[in-house]
């Protein structure tokens, strides 16, 4: 099988320096505006150093530091980040920057401005957005270019547009407004010769390889001047993609890569061709091939479109497979990957280290602080001549080994092996994008989607960044790269059931140990103006303010105090509604119970009238307890009404005349404390009675009476009653 392998694969000059800055800028409030590059893997790598990929400046935070992806953007950007005090790193492509300049002065000086690309490329929009006048775009011969008429026009082209496909339109404008037209021949020399050369390669193969990101504009012009000529084009997005047994039967492989395609996958689709090959090579003679073609850089001056640039070719050299994968790989720190493995055998020490027999880089040093021992000894070393060791690669230019490393993977598989089967790990936020958050764990990249964080929506993901997550794993992607997608909300939403679920038992086990007419301690966490909430073996409980005194309060904290604890007596169970009634008044004697020790007939007792009724009024003497003056007892006049002598409020002091705890009555006297009328010695009138002179009249008996002797008011069954009972209200409750 022969392999013809194009010169110009891999980065181009103004790519490497945009990838370069990403993967060296710190990643902190960090942003880049769209793709970087066209390249999947080249974007989640910046995207797994915490530097997501936006697509509005909406979503970048004023203050934070934007790169400008090598496409470039519109004017309006910059003066948008100058305004929101967002730092700018510009990794625009020094070609398209040219492009801007050209058109931005055709639209000073009041020209039309012509693009010969694809509307929707980002580099257009770029473009479109330094036109500020009148602009068009076109992609084709065949486009109707009658808008352009009567108008001074400058024609550029989208720097990796086909440039046979620009020469015809430039020829097809030209011929209609030969005068009015200015033609800038735009697009980059990289490009032309990565086009030159797939041309040439698919005239001479039987297949064609081209590698790239599947969006790369670049890349797919390769692939589709490939197909003019070949008729068996395969695109690979990565080395992943390569299959050998779509091309073990061609004769002739022609191999290409795109601008945005990385060294290394190159690298690695061409190792993979040989090492197959090398299964057939007792029957398959291999021979190689390289196209080169020389660099001719365009000038900023105007190029006439019938004078195209000649690329000329230059003499073949046939190098083996070997060699091309070196020339290769000599240009990109990937001849060995980070990360990669190996086993090496020692071949002496120094007091730097130890060295060590690497294939095609002969001895190289592992130093002595890579090296997986407590204390160093270079005599110890020099014993172990010959033995392998395990090292990884830690960095690749210049290389560097390490045997520690080697301990930390170890350590790390065993952590990812308990991973899998479900443990949690942690890990702190180091980035966030519009998906999810990114983190990393040892040498595996961390995404959490947004939807995994916790339960319900979370709209701020920058102030995630720097705060602790616990994950499980929900997949685990090796095969491209080492990533770990994971969730944090699994664990609290099971975290919350597991609570839910103890909470259930606790409150199952609470009711099945409480009952009505039970006493039981309690803590009163807090107060409302219904009642205060009790806790009783971790459950709350509900004490009504109507349940906290028989003589009622207005206020909760008059009788509990928040954070102490008391005595309660369960007064209702709601199993069904998870509630249960207490009460604090029916633990403490009512204010009768204990009458008898502070009253007893004879006594002078001191109250306030609170209620005026026809036959008397009531004296309130202490809060529950009240005794009745009966209008008969007021005074030693005859009242018709007790309101003529008594108000409602008024304080008077009156002698105990009965007292009866059971029915919570006590009988009180006014007039008992007053002097009597009759003082003087009396007479008797003429029908027996006794009688007393006061000016000049006689009363008679039935006017008075002694004070055993006053009315019955008893009988009329309001005799002795208390306020509650003349209210109709239940002091038992």
């Amino acid at each position: 099988m022969q392999v013809i392998v194009a010169e110009h694969c891999g980065f181009c000059s103004g790519v490497k320096s945009a990838v370069d800055t990403a993967l060296r800028v710190p990643c902190g409030n960090t942003y880049v505006l769209g793709e970087l590059i066209h390249n999947e893997e080249v974007t989640r790598k910046i995207s797994a150093r915490g530097i997501p990929t936006v697509q509005s400046l909406d979503e970048v935070p004023d203050g934070a530091t934007l790169l400008i992806r090598s496409h470039g953007v519109g004017k309006a950007v910059y003066e948008t980040c100058f305004r929101r005090g967002i730092r700018t790193i510009d990794c625009t492509c020094a070609f398209v920057q040219r492009t801007q300049r050209i058109v931005a002065q055709a639209a000073a000086a009041g020209k039309t401005v012509a693009i010969v690309g694809h509307r929707e490329h980002p580099e257009v929009v770029g473009l479109l957005g330094w036109c500020g006048g009148e602009a068009y775009v076109f992609a084709s011969e065949d486009d109707d270019f009658s808008c352009l008429s009567h108008k001074n026009v400058v024609l550029v082209a989208q720097t990796t547009f086909s440039a046979q496909r620009f020469l015809k339109i430039a020829e097809n404008l030209k011929k209609v407004y030969p005068k009015t037209v200015e033609i800038f021949k735009t697009i980059c020399y990289t490009t032309v010769c990565r086009q030159k050369e797939a041309e040439s390669i698919a005239k001479r193969a039987d297949a064609v390889l081209v590698i790239g990101g599947l969006n790369s504009s670049n890349t797919n012009k390769l692939g589709e001047i490939a197909s003019r000529y070949c008729s068996r084009v395969i695109r690979l997005n990565s080395a992943d993609d390569f299959e050998y047994e779509k091309i073990k039967f061609f004769k002739r492989v022609g191999v290409v890569a795109g601008a945005s395609t990385p060294d290394w996958q190159t690298s690695e689709v061409l190792r993979k061709m040989a090492e197959n090959n090398a299964e057939v090579q007792e029957t398959t003679e291999i021979v190689e091939e390289t196209v080169q073609a020389p660099v001719a850089e365009e000038k900023a001056e105007e190029i006439p479109a019938e004078e195209p640039a000649a690329v000329a070719e230059a003499p073949e050299e046939k190098p083996t497979m070997a060699k091309v994968i070196e020339d290769i790989d000599k240009g990109a720190p990937n001849t060995y990957k980070r990360g990669q493995l190996l086993t090496v055998k020692i071949v002496s020490a120094s007091d730097e280290g130890v060295y060590v027999s690497l294939s095609g880089k002969g001895e190289v040093l592992v130093e002595k602080a890579e090296l997986d021992c407590e204390e160093y000894s270079r005599e110890a070393y020099s014993a172990k001549k010959d033995e392998s060791v395990d090292v990884m690669v830690v960095e690749t230019k210049p290389l560097k080994l390490s045997e520690k490393a080697v301990k930390k993977v170890k350590e790390e598989e065993a952590l990812l092996k308990e991973i899998e089967e479900g443990k949690e790990f942690s890990v702190v936020c180091t980035g966030f994008n519009k998906g999810g958050l990114t983190a990393e764990l040892g040498s595996y990249a961390v995404f959490v989607p947004a939807r995994e964080i916790r339960s319900g929506y979370v709209k701020e993901l920058d102030k995630m960044v720097g705060k602790k997550l616990r994950l499980k794993l929900l997949e685990i992607r090796k095969e491209r790269r080492k990533e770990i997608i994971a969730s944090q909300r699994v664990i609290l939403e099971a975290e919350k059931a597991a609570r839910e679920a103890a909470k259930a038992e606790k409150e199952a086990a609470f009711f099945d140990s409480i009952n009505v007419g039970d006493v039981v301690e309690g803590k009163v966490e807090r107060v409302t103006s219904f009642g205060a909430f009790v806790s009783v073996n971790g459950f709350d409980c509900l004490a009504h303010i109507s349940d906290l005194s028989w003589t009622g309060v207005k206020e909760v904290t008059d009788v509990l105090e928040i954070g102490k604890r008391y005595q309660f007596k369960v007064l209702k169970v709601d199993r069904e509604n998870k509630k249960v009634s207490i009460g604090y008044k029916q633990l403490q004697p009512r204010p009768w119970d204990t009458a008898a020790e502070r009253y007893a007939e004879g006594d002078i007792v001191h109250g306030k009238v609170v209620r005026i009724v026809p036959f008397g009024a009531f004296v309130e003497l202490e809060k529950g307890i009240d005794g009745l003056v009966h209008v008969s007892q007021i005074s030693h006049e005859w009242l018709e009404n007790p309101t003529s002598v008594l108000t409602i409020g008024e304080e008077i002091d009156a002698k105990v005349l009965a007292f009866n705890p059971e029915e919570h009555k006590i009988t009180l006297s006014i007039k008992a404390l007053q002097p009597k009328p009759w003082s003087e010695p009396r007479e008797r009138n003429e029908e027996g009675g006794r009688s007393r002179k006061k000016g000049g009249r006689r009363s008679s008996a039935s006017d008075y009476a002694d004070e055993e002797e006053y009315r019955e008011w008893n009988e009329g069954g309001y005799g002795g009653a208390s306020i509650a009972e003349i209210l109709g209200t239940d002091e038992n409750k």
